[in-house]
């Protein structure tokens, strides 16, 4: 599995805003048939701060996402809601195997 770990801080005033339209790509995401998981999460202590765990069968999967109209409207639509640019680390899950998705 090809997993992207994204970490993101927005602007004070658009965390709704920002999650409004984080769940309407990952709900599109969902829909991929390389996408096995989208998971989106709000820092506890600080409303601003966002982790999205994405797993896709594999790197191609991914590189589709990043074409697809979902993802490249949700990338114009927050851009301006940043407070600093996102930070995404690719990881190669090894636990659990790939048969156990």
């Amino acid at each position: 599995m090809y997993v992207v770990c994204v970490t993101v801080h927005v602007k004070d005033g658009h965390a709704d805003n920002f999650l409004n339209a984080t769940l309407d790509n990952a709900r599109n995401t969902r829909k991929e048939s390389g996408n096995v998981r989208f998971d989106v999460l709000q820092a506890v202590e600080n409303p601003n701060q966002f982790f999205l765990y994405e797993v896709y069968r594999e790197e191609a999967d991914f590189r589709k996402h990043q074409q697809t109209e979902h993802y490249l409207r949700w990338k114009q639509t927050v851009k301006d809601w940043m407070a600093q640019p996102r930070q995404g680390i690719k990881y190669h899950s090894i636990f659990p195997e790939s048969t156990e998705w």
